[in-house]
Order: C-alpha cells, then sequence, then structure tokens
C-alpha cells in the first residue's frame, strides 16, 4: 500500500529532494523539514508544482541539533497532514576527518549531528508508531558504517549507530506492525561529495539514490544498499580478518 502522510527530517538533502519528488509522484502528501530556510523554501515551492489536487505540502526550518524542539516537529506534522504514516531521518553531514582527529569536540559534535539527533527523532517515530501499530520509520545510514575504516572512522562511528540503532528498533517493532527501513548508500554525487573525485564505477546519482529510497519505504524493506551492489562490496570488506584489515590504507 503506498504510503500517503510523511514526514522526512533532512529535506533539504540531495537524496531526500529526489525522494520526495518520488513520494509526491505517487501521490503522497508530505512535511518537510531542513536547517535552510531559504533552500527549504524552494524545495516546498517546488513540490508544490509538482502535487496533484488533495496533496499537501508543508514544512518548517529547524535546527535538528536541538532535540528539545524534537516533539514540537511531530505534532506540527500531524496538524498539517494528520495522520503520518511514513518518517524518513535523513538528516547529516559528512566531518573533516583530520579535523576530527585533532579536536574531542569536532567529534562529538560529528557524532551528534550524523548519530545522536537521529536517535532522539527515531525514538519518538517508534513510540508514535508503536502505539498505532502501523507505520514506516526510514533513516539514512550508510556503507561507512560497516566497517570502521582510518579515512572516516568518525562519520562511520555515527552511522554504525543509527545502523545498529535502526535494527533495534527492527526486533522491537516487528510485531507491532511497524517496518523499519535502513538505508545504506554508498559513493553518492551529491554536495556532501563535491570535494571527491568522481566518475568511477561506484559512484551513483541523487536522482537514483532517492528513488531506490522511495521504492525500500513503500516496500518496507529491512536493510536497502544504494545502490545494491554495495551488499556485496561491504560483505566481502566485513570479512576480512582484522589482523589483515587493520594494515589496509583505506
Amino acid at each position: 500500500m503506498p504510503l500517503r502522510n510523511i514526514l522526512v527530517f533532512g529535506a533539504t538533502s540531495a537524496i531526500a529532494q529526489e525522494a520526495l519528488r518520488v513520494f509526491i509522484q505517487r501521490g503522497a502528501s508530505v512535511y518537510c523539514v531542513g536547517r535552510n530556510p531559504d533552500k527549504l523554501s524552494a524545495i516546498i515551492a517546488d513540490l508544490r508544482v509538482r502535487a496533484g489536487a488533495g496533496q499537501k505540502v508543508e514544512g518548517q526550518a529547524a535546527d535538528l541539533l536541538d532535540t528539545a524542539r524534537h516533539p514540537a516537529l511531530f505534532a506540527a506534522a500531524r496538524e498539517a497532514l494528520g495522520d503520518i504514516d511514513a518518517v524518513l531521518v535523513a538528516h547529516g553531514t559528512l566531518p573533516d576527518q583530520a579535523r576530527c582527529e585533532s579536536s574531542v569536540e569536532r567529534t562529538l559534535a560529528a557524532i551528534a549531528e550524523n548519530g545522536t539527533s537521529a536517535v532522539s527523532l527515531l525514538t519518538l517515530a517508534a513510540n508514535e508508531f508503536a502505539a498505532r501499530g502501523h507505520g514506516v520509520i526510514a533513516a539514512i545510514s550508510s556503507v561507512a558504517g560497516d566497517r570502521g575504516r582510518q579515512s572516516n572512522y568518525v562519520y562511520g562511528a555515527s552511522k554504525s549507530l543509527v545502523s545498529t540503532f535502526m535494527q533495534g528498533l527492527r526486533n522491537r517493532l516487528a510485531s507491532r506492525g511497524v517496518r523499519v527501513v535502513t538505508i545504506k548508500p554508498g559513493f553518492i554525487d551529491t554536495p556532501m561529495t563535491a570535494a571527491f573525485p568522481k566518475g568511477g564505477p561506484l559512484w551513483t546519482s541523487a536522482a537514483r539514490a532517492g528513488r531506490a529510497l522511495a521504492d525500500a519505504m513503500d516496500k518496507g524493506r529491512d536493510v536497502a544498499y544504494v545502490p545494491g551492489y554495495w551488499f556485496w562490496i561491504m560483505t566481502i570488506l566485513r570479512h576480512v580478518p582484522e589482523r589483515i584489515f587493520k594494515r589496509l590504507k583505506l
């Protein structure tokens, strides 16, 4: 059954924007939360042009690091859309690994932005949907969370937190009629990865990733690697013995 009323945190991210267009195309109403008010306004305006009669496109700007405000964001979305049947947590940033290594404050800030703030939103969504006995909860994690690597282990640690938390929610909510979907993108061509050299076979577009995300939520998949070939890549990397893996330059 297609999702109808979707609350999206991190709506200004490139992947979330593409997923929102798919949701609108499929007839859903959406409530968009993002940090940048100008960018969010432009996204909402674009979605309203695409929406059909009866579809609602609403939202507000918010700093999602302010976890005390999270319950009010859920309340605003319910007021705008009515019964919410899906929540997507898509916010986050890619921290500078070298700067994090030299600063405890930067490391903890990166983990808060990519990890613990998401946990706050996911906890609220889980409790709300568990009480109702239905709903879809999705979060964008990353293949980086599957195994710590020297090049991005701070980001990877925060995403590993999200993945493990989602796994626990999935186990907790399976008997409650709530589907919990973990999205694990690989190399996606977005503004967040602007500094990376691109063009290799492992890179894909934000449009393709957004559609895969929307499909995974509609189908209620447990874990979706985006694109799917990252499942095989990360399966291999997870099984490399630690005595060998620790010597690799990854």
